[in-house]
């Protein structure tokens, strides 16, 4: 310590070396977490004949994520749907949301296109699955 520097006690507001390694190890498990919640797609197989989503619920340009069922349902153009599975081909990651005609990854950034699930922004370098889908009764449904 420099002779005009004035010591402090504990608790002064400074953040010790240890608080912040401590700090940085639970953000890095909690990212960690993030992409562990990823998981195994369904297969077209599974959802077949199921509604998985409500028409009304997706908007025009955009889309909505169904994470119990790791599906992202997309509308590009007013009454086109598409579905998509919902777990990133970077490294398994749950995609966390849809803006501006994309499919965002949070893990590592990848995007893909609303319109055919292709890659818009890796580093994932392949499309997500595409799932067949109608629309019956107001219901989007695997077929």
């Amino acid at each position: 310590m420099g002779e005009n520097a004035t010591p402090r006690a504990a608790g002064d507001g400074d953040i010790g070396r240890r608080t912040v390694l401590c700090g940085a190890g639970v953000i890095g498990a909690a990212a960690l977490a993030g992409c562990a919640s990823g998981g195994e797609e369904k297969s077209a197989q599974e959802l077949k004949g199921k509604e998985i989503a409500k028409a009304a619920d997706v908007p025009v340009g955009g889309g909505k994520i169904y994470g119990d069922e790791k599906i992202v349902v997309t509308q590009p153009a007013q009454g086109t749907f598409k579905a998509f599975t919902a777990v990133c081909t970077h490294q398994g990651c749950t995609v966390g949301s849809v803006k501006q005609g994309l499919i965002n990854c949070p893990c590592h950034g990848s995007e893909f296109k609303i319109t055919d699930g292709s890659v818009a922004k890796g580093p994932a370098d392949e499309p997500l699955r595409e799932y067949p889908v109608q629309v019956k009764n107001g219901g989007i449904v695997v077929t």
